[in-house]
Parts: structure tokens; C-alpha cells; sequence
């Protein structure tokens, strides 16, 4: 019997309606099929170092940077006759510099750690797209100034002073923080049916050493870097 007519059947005589069940036995309807799996998330712990001779630099943006753009963009037109120069307080610029934790310790964007793990697909055969909704870097805490994800590190920064040049051309002094030796422990959630643990395992081996992390990594957007940020897997 039709289902148009089974309803119609029920309506008229006011009997309860049938259940899902009885209307699949007589239609001879098919039982659901699934054709989407639930997602097979892994999660691992591992462990770098930085390579040899290969600092990690780190540079967050200010506070009173943030503050300083706003201020301008609020002022608007008038900004533009204010060319009055502070000078420059060099040992905030390098703790403002740092991304400390609401506990105090100092981290490391987890971002970076899966966009490099991302970057480095491209190496291997294996789609960016799908590495983005893939493998993911979880947070040991937050930046306190603004919010970001933060991966521990574990050493000592000293001030690195270096001459750049300003994207106008100008000359500049940057003080930022730099490890000389530095590690951290990263925890790594992926999908299952997309990596193995050891892809995971040799994805980060293979971003440690072709694209880095911080100022000055190989894989630097604005030039081939200086081989900083550079890591590797410990066994």
C-alpha cells in the first residue's frame, strides 16, 4: 500500500498514527543508510628542541601599539598634523614584546605550530585545505594582553638588538626577546581518517625543518629568512 494512502487510511478512521517503523515494514522503505562516519580525534604530546644554532624570536604586538593605532584612527584627519616623536623606551619595547601567559610564563603562539605543520603539506602531496580542518596545536594557556593561544616555553630569552629597515626604508633598532636554546611540549589533536600518528609525528619533523616558527623562520612571508625558528622532533 502506498504511504499517501496509509496516512489517508489513519486520518479518516481517528486511529494513533503509525510509527516509523511499521510504515517501513509496509512500504519495504530501507533502513538508513550513513554515509558520513563520526570523526576519529587522536591526541599526542610532542616534544621539540630548537636545532642547533637556530634561535626562536618572538615579536607580539603591543599593547601600547594597539592603543597608538587606535588613539590615530579615532583623531582621524587631525592625526596627520602631529608629528611629535616619543622617544623610544627600548626595555618595554622588549618585554611588550613577549606573549606571557595570565600565569606569568612566556608561550608560543600554537598557531604557528599548526600553520607550519599546514605549510608543509605542500611538500609531501597532501592538501592544505584539508590539513587545516585536520590537525590542530592546543593551548597550554592565553596571552593576558590579548587572548591568544599560547604553547609553553621552556628556556631563557636575552635582548636581541638588530638594525632592519622599515617597510618605507627607513632605517630602525628592533630589541626583541631571543632563546638561544629553547624547547616545548606540544599537544596535538588530529583526524584519524586523515593522518596516522606518525604522519603527525613526521609532519612536524619535516615543518621543524623547512618552515620554522617566529622572526626570521625559513618560511618568512617577507623574505627567505634567516634561519631562526628552526626545530626538531625528540624522540
Amino acid at each position: 500500500m502506498p504511504l499517501d494512502q496509509i496516512t489517508k487510511t489513519t486520518r479518516q478512521t481517528k486511529i494513533p498514527p503509525l510509527s516509523k517503523g511499521e510504515i517501513e515494514a509496509l512500504t519495504g522503505a530501507s533502513p538508513e543508510i550513513v554515509r558520513i562516519t563520526r570523526p576519529r580525534i587522536r591526541q599526542a604530546v610532542i616534544n621539540i628542541r630548537n636545532m642547533p644554532d637556530s634561535p626562536y624570536v618572538q615579536h607580539a604586538f603591543s599593547e601600547k601599539q594597539r592603543k597608538q593605532m587606535e588613539e590615530t584612527q579615532r583623531a582621524g584627519q587631525q592625526a596627520r598634523g602631529k608629528k611629535n616623536r616619543a622617544p623610544k623606551e627600548f626595555e618595554a619595547i622588549y618585554e611588550a614584546a613577549k606573549h606571557k601567559s595570565k600565569q606569568g610564563w612566556i608561550g608560543i603562539p600554537a598557531s604557528a605550530f599548526r600553520n607550519a605543520a599546514i605549510d608543509v603539506c605542500r611538500m609531501v602531496g597532501f592538501k592544505m585545505t584539508f590539513a587545516k580542518l585536520s590537525i590542530f596545536a592546543v593551548a597550554d594557556g592565553i596571552d593576558a594582553a590579548d587572548g591568544t593561544p599560547l604553547v609553553r616555553i621552556h628556556g631563557e630569552p636575552h635582548i636581541s638588538e638588530l638594525p632592519v629597515r622599515n617597510a618605507s626604508g627607513v632605517a630602525d633598532i628592533r630589541w626583541r626577546p631571543m632563546w638561544n636554546e629553547w624547547s616545548a611540549a606540544v599537544r596535538v589533536e588530529w583526524d584519524e581518517d586523515q593522518f596516522s600518528a606518525q604522519d603527525v609525528y613526521n609532519l612536524f619533523s619535516r615543518a621543524g625543518w623547512h618552515v620554522g616558527i617566529g622572526e626570521g623562520r625559513p618560511n618568512s612571508p617577507n623574505s627567505n629568512g634567516l634561519g631562526w625558528g628552526r626545530f626538531e622532533v625528540v624522540e
